[in-house]
């Protein structure tokens, strides 16, 4: 069983920056692809950003590339979301997830029980 952890969120204006946290519970962390989605109030859940089994490829949607960053750490088994340049439209409940498969689908393996990011001035 896998369980994800995400911390980290909270009200910001637009403009700040947010980092978020997600601790995963996982024997083999490594083998998972791990990723962050969102989702807005009336609105679909959205993939947001993924990064491979490595760190060394990472996947974003084309609204917040130049704006967040995701990073793992594979020993301390957590994968981070760093937001800058936040927007309203950012706001959203953001959720970890963890897939098996070498890119994020759509309905991933495991998922956290999400983290409230809200931008607002």
């Amino acid at each position: 069983q896998v369980q994800l952890v995400e911390s980290g969120g909270g009200l910001v204006q637009p403009g700040d920056s947010l980092r978020l946290s997600c601790a995963a519970s996982v024997r083999t962390f490594s083998g998972y692809t791990m990723g962050w989605f969102r989702q807005a109030p009336g609105k679909e859940r959205e993939f947001v950003a993924e990064i491979n089994w490595s760190g060394g490829r990472s996947y974003y949607r084309d609204s917040v590339k130049g704006r967040f960053t995701i990073s793992r750490d594979n020993a301390k088994m957590t994968v981070s979301l760093q937001m800058n340049s936040l927007k309203p439209e950012d706001t959203a409940v953001y959720y970890c997830a963890a897939d098996l498969s070498p890119r994020m689908t759509l309905t991933p393996d495991y998922w956290g029980q999400g983290t409230q990011v809200t931008v607002s001035s």
